[in-house]
Parts: structure tokens; C-alpha cells; sequence
């Protein structure tokens, strides 16, 4: 196959605004033909002055040259599906990354829009260009970011997309750097995108971002949730519209995007074949897409975890992380013009995509193929002699390789990649496969069972070598036998009681019971429903679906400008039949999220400071999940060991206040609470005679 001849055009002086706005001469910059196309042309490569355009006959990608800014997206007939704003840094497509550094002086960080200086073309054919768009830490400037980024976009014949991914990289002789966020993000048309999917049931018609701005809107809580209260569309009236409502988790996060509206519907969707490159393991929840219209890919990023998984990159330390690739997939169907059609397209493409990783186009070195890459198999189970008294398989457990650690460390982990799979529904097995060659620690979670599981020793994990660790045995924590539980141990507060919310701020687009959470203002629900004293939950009567709130909040007292938040209780009643005074009984509790809190556990109503009867947590959680509409964030488990004598045979009370109050947003979400006995008051019934 002929390599395709780079055009290097002489100095053009008109803006990328007037080439997407005017005809463009064909004999320069065709436009991009039919999806029907497709196969009839090769990749061309045109370079000018200031941009660089890729065309395979498909779709037509405009990037500023150096910089790396993606200016337009030509396809079926659309001048640009973008919306880009000449000198505007936050339009069109481009990355981005949050970052600090120790003694800066500014806690919040600042932002790099990773601007490129110099431009370079990896390969160039028929069959595929790849583009290098590559910035480096200069030392002389005390506010460049301390990271060389090479930014690349590829695309190949026939594809209906292109690919983005970066490389980012730390030199040892560098100083330290924190890396907050790192993302690729898509402004799209505003004229013409109207239509948000981003899963089966979250997806419709969107208010415009105009409908968000004063006076149309008015922000509420805080800036990112705001009432729409005369919007252009005037079905949206009344609701709330706040971009951390159709945040997904990473296992979750395949495809999402927008439609266009009119005669011949436009799709424009972000897909991720795989999250070995994204930070905090299969339940790290991020942004998606939001109203702007906008599409996001997340590699890296705070919410729902807090600091705990910022990359924190050490003086002198040497680190390289590939970002993506991720494809942008477009579609267009002028026969079959539906929007579900769109979607279900877009979702088969993305399984297409999975399919196909790793990748064998990425030209970086850096980027493995799966002749470089190794696998791990074995078989998990659960051993727990008060469940079963043979050991059982872990089915459905989650099961992962990432960088080595403490048990559970995989969920704030941020600079290294990582592996994830489901074990076998039936005998535990798992087999991870495409994996980069490397140390790592092997992790699990199974759900219905509490605790996290970690391999005893390293595994070592080679170019084409298959690692198998046999039968793999966690026994869950576990002092003795089940008294009384409630929920269920999954990492979520789904189970627990959401209450329906205020009608002022009602989302017509959350009304289903599995995504109710999303919801707007629950945690003032709580006050709502229990205005002057806090409900008392009875073990045997009543049911944690409709009896437990699923986060654990503050109450609005006083009024006026002395309203504040107070801490709130709860209380579980049960009754013991037999107490073992010189036992010791476990309170088990396992939260599914919490935000700057702190618990404080009282058995059968000890107040006295120091007393055996209370017992409290050190200050934990910055995940902010209850303000950002999650069922879950970072998971936390506590327990509390009770001397049999603080109880009593018959009527018992376990209380349970978080005590810091200093903001509505403070508090937990619950995922399970278990009472467990004294070890020696359980007998195995299969060995009695």
C-alpha cells in the first residue's frame, strides 16, 4: 500500500472558524463523505501553518498545530459537531489536568490546559495517521506543570471515529507534583445536540446550557445544581439539572454521548474499551456526560473518593502512565432515524471495541500489545464456617490486579494500571487477561460477603506468561455467629431506604427505584420525614428497605440566621435471649460512603465519657457522595467489640450518631450492619447427635 503523501501547505492566515464556516476546495480539504464512504478512501494527512487535518472519507478531524486542540469534527453532511470558539481553551476537544505541588500556596490546585509545543506526524498511511502533539516541563516557568504529555489522535480507514490517548510522563530529575484530575473532554455543537444517553434508562431529551445561567436558573446548594426555572424548553421547568447526576462507575462507564437533533440524526459518543488506565478499580464513579452539551473521559479524578487518590508523584521519582486509547465513535442512520437506534449502534460498537483490546495500532512504544501482556487464572472461595461448614465458591466476586498494597488499597490507587474481572457465577474461577507486564498485588471483593482480600504474596506477571494461582481461599472477618443483620454487603446503600424527593426539585428522569438516589436535596429528606426526633429501628419488625434511611445526615434547627445543623441518632432495638457476660460481642459496620464524619457508638444508652458502653471513630471520608447523588463511594468497615456484661437479656439498644455537623453534605451512607455473638455460643448443627 502507497503511503499517503503529507501535504505541508504555506502559511494560511485564516482561522479554522472561517475553513469550518466557508465551502472548503475540494482539491484541499475534502469534505467528509456518507457514512455509506467508508471504504472507498484512504487516510489523507493535511498540514498547515497553524492545524492539522486528518480525513479518511468518514469523518474529517481539525487540531490546532502545536497546541493539540481538537477546532472540528466534520461528518454526514455537519460542518463541525463541536462547539469551538476561536482563543476559547474550553471548547472544541481537548485535555486538561488539575495539578499542585508541596508549598505552593494554593490548596485548590490550579488547572493546565496541557498545551502542546511541539507537533509531530508518528505515521502516516492509506491505512492509518497518527499525530504527536507533545509538551515538557519547563523549570524556568514556576507555574508549568511538572509532566511531559504527548497527546496523540489517530485514525484509521473506514473507522467512523478516531482515537485519542496521551502519554504522560515524570522524569526523576523532576520535582514533586499532585495530580488532582486528568481528562479529555468534548464540547459539542450547541445548535444542534439536544439528546443525552449514557445508560438504558438515563437518557432523553436535555435542557440547553443557557436554562442553567441567571435568570433562567438559579443555582442551589452549590454551583453545579441549579433549579431551572423558566428554561427554553418549557418542559424542564421545575427540575433540577447538576452534571453529578449521571455520574456512572467505571464497570458501568462503556459509552456515552449525544444525538443531534434534526431530519438525519447525529450521534457522538465517548467509548472506553477498557479501564486499565483509569484510576480507583471497578466501582471509582466519575463524571459522564452533562449539559453543555458536553462528553467527558475521566482518567483520573477525585469525586466520590476525596484526596485519598490524588496521584502523588515524589521528588526525583520516575512514572509513565498510558492515558486511553478511547474511541469517538460517530453514527448516522438516515433510514432507521431513531434515537434508540443510535444508541443500541453505539452500544454494539463499543463492544466491538472491547473486543478488539488491547490495540495493535497504537504506534507509542509505551502503549503494550498483547504479545507484551501476560494473564493470571485461579479459583476463589469463601470460607466462613458460619455460613457453610464447606468452604464456597466466591461467585460473582471481583476480582483484580493492581499496584501492591494494604487489602482494599486498589480503591484510592492512581498511578499504576489496573486489572479487573467477575469470578465464574458457579465455581469462582477467573481468568484476567491483556495483562502489562509487572508486580502486583492480587485483590477481591465478593459481594454478599463483608471485607476485602488480598493475595499473601506478589505476582509477577511476564511478557506472554500465564500465571495460575490455583484455589485461593478468603475467609471474610468474622468473630461469631450472626445475631441480627441488616442490608446487604455490596458496597451500596441502594437497598436501604430512599425516600422520594421534595417535588420542587423533582427529575422526571430519576423516578425508577434503582436510580432514585440521583435525586436532588435527599439529605434534607431525612428532616423532612423525621422533624423532631429520629427514627427507632426494631430488629424482627421493621425492614431496612422502608425503615432505614441510606445516609446517615445532619437536621436544620433553629431558624433564620441561628439555623444550623445538628447531628442526628439512630437507634437499632433488639432483644437477647441469652447474654454471655464474659463474652465478647462484634458490632460490625460497613459504610458505603462518608464525608469528613465521625461515629460515635453507644450500647444500651452509656453516655459517660470513656465508658465500655461508647465507643468512637477517628474523623474519615471525603468522598462527598451524599451532595453528588451517589449510592456509594470509598467503602469504610468498623468494628466494635461489646463485653457481654454492657448487655442484657431481653429489650437491647444500639445507638448510632456522626457527630460532626458543621455542613448538610457531612455524614454516611450505609452498606451493612451485623451483630455477631461470642464465638462459643454458635454450635455447628451438623455435628450434633
Amino acid at each position: 500500500m502507497a503511503a499517503v503523501q503529507i501535504v505541508q501547505l504555506a502559511a494560511v492566515t485564516s482561522s479554522l472558524v472561517l475553513l469550518l464556516l466557508q465551502p472548503v476546495a475540494a482539491t484541499m480539504v475534502p469534505p467528509a463523505a456518507a457514512p455509506g464512504a467508508r471504504d472507498s478512501a484512504g487516510v489523507t494527512l493535511h498540514v498547515q501553518r497553524h492545524q492539522v487535518l486528518v480525513d479518511n472519507g468518514v469523518v474529517q478531524v481539525s487540531v490546532s498545530k502545536p497546541q493539540g486542540q481538537i477546532t472540528g469534527v466534520r461528518y454526514a453532511g455537519e460542518r463541525n459537531l463541536l462547539h469551538f470558539g476561536n482563543g476559547d481553551e474550553n471548547s472544541g476537544g481537548y485535555w486538561n489536568v488539575f495539578w499542585n505541588f508541596p508549598g505552593s500556596g494554593q490548596p485548590r490546585g490550579r488547572i493546565d490546559m496541557l498545551d502542546s509545543t511541539d507537533f509531530r506526524v508518528v505515521s502516516s498511511s492509506e491505512e492509518q495517521v497518527e499525530l504527536s502533539f507533545r509538551s515538557t516541563y519547563d523549570p524556568s516557568r514556576f507555574n508549568s506543570v511538572r509532566l511531559t504529555v504527548d497527546k496523540r489522535l489517530v485514525m484509521l480507514r473506514g473507522s467512523s471515529g478516531f482515537y485519542c490517548y496521551a502519554i504522560f510522563e515524570h522524569a526523576d530529575s523532576w520535582p514533586a507534583l499532585n495530580i488532582t484530575e486528568a481528562r479529555l473532554a468534548f464540547k459539542l455543537n450547541t445548535a444542534r445536540f439536544n439528546y443525552m444517553a449514557v445508560s438504558d434508562e438515563i437518557q432523553r431529551y436535555m435542557p440547553r446550557a443557557v436554562d442553567r445561567d441567571p435568570p433562567r436558573g438559579k443555582p442551589l446548594a452549590y454551583k453545579e445544581a441549579v433549579l431551572l426555572l423558566n428554561p427554553l424548553e418549557p418542559q424542564f421547568k421545575g427540575e433540577v439539572d447538576d452534571k453529578y447526576q449521571y455520574s456512572l462507575d467505571n464497570k458501568d462507564n462503556k459509552v456515552h454521548g449525544w444525538i443531534s437533533g434534526g431530519p438525519v440524526p447525529v450521534g457522538f459518543w465517548v467509548i472506553t474499551p477498557s479501564n486499565e488506565f483509569k484510576s480507583g478499580g471497578p466501582l471509582k464513579r466519575e463524571l459522564t456526560s452533562h449539559v453543555g452539551p458536553t462528553s467527558l473521559t475521566m482518567f483520573l479524578g477525585t469525586h466520590y473518593v476525596g484526596n485519598d487518590i490524588v496521584a502523588k508523584i515524589d521528588d526525583g521519582e520516575n512514572w509513565k502512565k498510558v492515558m486511553g486509547p478511547v474511541f469517538i465513535y460517530l453514527n448516522s442512520n438516515p433510514r432507521r432515524g431513531s434515537f434508540q437506534a443510535l444508541w443500541e449502534d453505539a452500544k454494539a460498537q463499543a463492544e466491538a471495541e472491547a473486543s478488539k483490546w488491547p490495540y495493535t495500532f497504537p504506534e507509542s512504544p509505551d502503549f503494550h500489545k498483547a504479545t507484551q501482556r501476560g494473564s493470571v487464572t485461579g479459583r476463589l472461595l469463601v470460607r466462613d464456617k458460619y455460613v457453610s461448614g464447606v468452604d464456597m465458591p466466591a461467585r460473582l466476586a471481583y476480582v483484580g490486579l493492581a499496584a501492591p498494597g494494604a487489602p482494599g488499597s486498589w480503591a484510592t490507587e492512581s498511578k499504576g494500571y489496573q486489572f479487573w474481572t467477575r469470578a465464574s457465577v458457579t465455581c469462582g474461577s477467573f481468568a484476567i487477561g491483556n495483562v502489562l507486564a509487572g508486580e502486583y498485588n492480587l485483590y477481591a471483593w465478593v459481594p454478599g460477603f463483608l471485607g476485602d482480600y488480598i493475595y499473601a504474596a506478589s505476582v509477577t506477571v511476564s511478557a506472554g506468561g500465564a500465571v495460575s494461582l490455583g484455589d485461593l481461599v478468603f475467609e471474610p472477618p468474622r468473630s461469631g455467629p450472626t445475631l441480627w443483620e441488616m442490608g446487604v454487603p455490596d458496597r451500596s446503600a441502594a437497598e436501604f431506604f430512599i425516600p422520594d424527593p421534595n417535588p420542587k426539585y423533582l427529575s422526571k428522569l430519576f423516578l425508577t427505584r434503582d436510580n432514585k438516589y440521583r435525586q436532588y436535596g435527599l439529605w434534607d429528606r431525612y428532616a423532612d420525614l423525621y422533624p423532631r426526633a429520629d427514627p427507632v429501628f426494631t430488629v424482627g419488625v421493621s425492614n431496612y428497605s422502608n425503615d432505614w434511611f441510606f445516609a446517615h445526615v445532619t437536621r436544620k434547627v433553629g431558624g433564620g440566621v441561628g439555623l444550623t445543623n445538628a447531628p442526628t441518632t439512630r437507634r437499632i432495638r433488639f432483644n437477647l435471649g441469652r447474654v454471655v457476660a464474659d463474652g465478647t460481642y462484634t458490632l460490625r459496620v460497613a459504610l458505603a460512603a462518608a464525608q469528613m464524619s465521625r461515629l460515635q457508638v453507644q450500647v444500651n444508652e452509656a453516655t459517660r465519657k470513656g465508658s465500655e458502653g461508647v465507643f468512637n471513630t477517628p474523623e474519615f471520608g471525603d468522598g462527598n457522595a451524599i451532595a453528588r447523588h451517589g449510592d456509594h463511594g470509598t467503602w469504610w468497615s468498623f468494628e466494635f467489640p461489646i463485653k457481654g456484661y454492657l448487655l442484657m437479656e431481653g429489650e437491647n439498644t444500639i445507638s448510632i450518631t456522626q457527630v460532626r455537623a458543621f455542613s448538610e453534605f457531612f455524614g454516611v451512607m450505609y452498606d451493612y450492619i451485623r451483630l455477631e455473638g461470642p464465638p462459643g455460643t454458635w454450635r455447628d448443627p451438623t455435628t450434633l447427635l
